[in-house]
């Protein structure tokens, strides 16, 4: 059996398909703007950069830019909404709880490393019951950095009580492989989530279509 390693994950688009729910609030600001809601499968892949950044390109859709007062309102309502519809829609991706199993009865850690802010993601987790299965759960608002600076990763890793050395990450779009590749780990990319660029093309050093594929796929790396 491999030594123990610490497994971190990026939330949405790895983790939990929480698409419905963030574009149902992009949808909700951009209805009070007196704009068009923008279509789901148009708007899966504006996902991944933070509440702001979401906003940004929804307008992006429409041809329409704010003033940075504009969007500091527009944003803190999409949070305000968003945190009271934060899981209507969003579920667990297929698989993925066979494969925490999986890693925690190997003696695994387990953490996530994300854009969304801290307090949102605990949220989240916490009504799909399922932050009590990692030991730290990291946004772009607790070491005041995002991915992909190497910092959030390395310091959420050391969050969780592992080393750098001994970690892998998983996640599904460009700001996952790059964070990984400046901590200097390897990393797993998932084929379902949200990301402009196919993840394929970003070659991370495994790449899987379902959940069920990744135990195999870190045991690989771990092993390699």
């Amino acid at each position: 059996m491999a030594s123990p390693h610490t497994i971190v994950f990026d939330l949405d688009g790895t983790l939990v398909d929480t698409a419905p729910d963030l574009i149902t609030a992009l949808n909700h600001v951009l209805d009070r703007e007196g704009l068009p809601p923008v279509p789901m499968a148009s708007a899966r892949n504006m996902i991944g950069a933070g509440a702001r950044k979401l906003i940004e390109r929804g307008l992006e859709a429409e041809g329409r830019s704010v003033t940075p007062a504009d969007m500091d309102r527009m944003t803190a309502d999409f949070i305000a909404y968003y945190a009271d519809h934060i899981a209507v829609e969003s579920r667990p991706f297929e698989g993925l709880e066979a494969a925490l199993d999986h890693f925690s009865a190997q003696g695994h850690r387990l953490a996530v490393c994300t854009n969304k802010l801290e307090w949102l993601s605990k949220r989240l987790l916490d009504k799909l019951d399922l932050s009590r299965r990692f030991a730290a759960i990291c946004g772009a608002d607790t070491f005041g950095v995002q991915k992909p600076d190497p910092t959030i990763f390395r310091e959420t890793v050391a969050r969780a009580g592992g080393a750098v050395k001994s970690s892998i990450m998983v996640g599904d779009a460009g700001t996952d492989v790059g964070v990984a590749r400046r901590a200097g780990v390897p990393v797993i990319g998932v084929s379902f989530g949200y990301t402009d660029v196919p993840i394929a093309e970003l070659k991370p050093d495994r790449l899987i279509h379902h959940m069920r594929d990744l135990p195999a796929a870190a045991s690989s790396l771990m092993t390699g």
